[in-house]
């Protein structure tokens, strides 16, 4: 592969994102909005948004039956960074450049589970980003970045694009698409029977001792949309969320074995992370366990956050996830390094309220960004513990793959970072249908009409936001 290098302007204020996307990637086959701007969980809250276009363009697209998705992107990052000579300092607190995109839910097949179901969309997707935006809103300034072979004029001519994108940002109040209208609760894959039927044979399968915590999930099926990046942009303004995302391809892609997907695109209002790994090699996972609805009434909306965060049959879901996640850092963290720094947290949303523990590790020497992925994959939050024989039962239980859903969804960098939140409250739409994911932990003491109301509670969330 031939040298790379870096070219970065910066701008003393920051672009709006829904501009730069609808004048500078819109038009793209491959484009993609790691959101920050609606949120206040973080003390530094960026976006990026960018594509993968000139020469050395590369949109990876994958399925389980492909090989190792994972060493693949290790070897390729390993190669991009050898391209590159080392990150600008002003990209390194924010995004250092690499792939953005997905790993799905059956990739677990590469980490201890099955191949039990067929997804219809890509079980991984990544973007080679050597065209981005980076907008810090907290230092209010954008960084326009190229990488791009020496002397490449096409790379110039796309900064002088970005810079001339208008400045203004404005996000008007949207209606809601006509999918947000429709009765959810009749387009459940799993109907309310079926549904309950399934939590019955998790209670058999703890009551019996083969699994502790079993996370069922269900998928609402509704019509295509019409305009994906509308419908993101309504569920970003309806469900403000950390890791909210918008990913889209808009051409067909050409796979190994001459498979071909059409259309896609993914609109997650996510706010869980999954794992980051730092510059330090310290790797954190953040998950969330406990889901109750937020109140318009203040003093109600307290007593549930104070009830969610007393509650124990909550307290022992999210403590089950917690000792799993250990196990899995653990097997590529330095000994003793493991600690969990905040337990059983309540953080509120625009929708719900969730209890949420922070997980941590410092990676063993020669362990990077992909080894720990590998280890916790796919997050425990989304299977139940113990994570292998709770596969095997899930298996079973649902009826299709979770595809996109209960994955991973963010970035990789050439300097080893990692940010990657759980594929929650998220919408995977293609030309033929819109589809939702939700679920929630099954334990011994759960009250099954309540696990089953708390699932359409996510799905709504996802479709209606605060209508929900």
């Amino acid at each position: 592969m031939s040298a790379l290098t870096w070219s970065v302007r910066a701008l003393d204020h920051a672009l709006g994102g829904e501009q730069i996307y609808r004048e500078l990637l819109a038009d793209e086959p491959a484009a993609f909005w790691l959101d920050g701007s609606l949120t206040d969980q973080h003390s530094r809250r960026v976006s990026v948004l960018g594509t993968s276009t000139g020469p050395d363009a590369e949109v990876i697209v994958r399925d389980v039956a492909d090989g190792d998705v994972f060493a693949e992107l290790q070897q390729r990052l390993s190669a991009r960074s050898a391209q590159l000579d080392g990150v600008p300092a002003e990209l390194g607190e924010v995004f250092s450049g690499g792939y953005v995109g997905y790993f799905g839910y059956e990739l677990k097949a590469l980490t201890g589970g099955v191949a039990a179901h067929a997804a219809p969309t890509p079980d991984a997707l990544w973007m080679w980003a050597n065209r981005f935006v980076v907008i810090d809103h907290d230092e209010h300034r954008t960084l326009l970045v190229a990488v791009h072979a020496p002397g490449d004029p096409a790379a110039s001519a796309w900064l002088d694009r970005a810079e001339s994108a208008a400045a203004s940002w404005y996000m008007g109040w949207r209606e809601a698409p006509p999918i947000a209208m429709l009765d959810l609760e009749a387009h459940l894959e799993q109907d309310r029977a079926t549904y309950l039927a399934g939590i019955d044979a998790c209670m058999a399968a703890l009551e019996a001792g083969e699994t502790y915590e079993v996370c069922l999930t269900n998928r609402v099926r509704l019509p295509a949309v019409e305009d994906p990046f509308e419908f993101y942009l309504w569920q970003r303004q309806s469900n403000p969320a950390p890791y909210s995302a918008y990913l889209a391809v808009k051409h067909s892609l050409a796979v190994k074995h001459s498979v071909r997907y059409g259309d896609l695109a993914v609109a997650s209002s996510s706010p869980e992370r999954f794992l980051t790994v730092d510059g330090d090699g310290w790797a954190e996972c953040r998950p969330i366990k406990g889901t109750a609805p937020r109140s318009a009434d203040p003093a109600q909306d307290q007593l549930v956050a104070k009830a969610l965060a007393e509650d124990e049959k909550t307290r022992a879901e999210n403590l089950m996830i917690v000792d799993l996640i250990r196990n899995d850092l653990g097997r590529v963290s330095r000994p003793g390094s493991v600690q969990v720094p905040q337990l059983m947290a309540v953080e509120s949303y625009e929708t719900v309220h969730q209890l949420v523990t922070t997980v941590r590790g410092q990676l063993r020497a020669g362990v990077d960004a992909l080894d720990a992925v590998r280890a916790c994959f796919p997050p425990g939050s989304m299977t139940g513990a113990p994570k292998i024989r709770t596969m095997e039962l899930l298996d079973q239980l649902e009826q299709s793959a979770r595809g996109v859903y209960s994955g991973a969804l963010g970035y990789l960098t050439v300097d080893g970072r990692a940010d990657l939140s759980v594929v929650i409250r998220t919408a995977v739409m293609t030309g033929e249908q819109t589809v939702v994911g939700a679920g929630g932990a099954i334990v011994l003491d759960s009250d099954p009409v309540a696990e089953y109301d708390e699932m359409v509670l996510k799905a709504t969330a996802t479709i209606q936001g605060r209508t929900a």
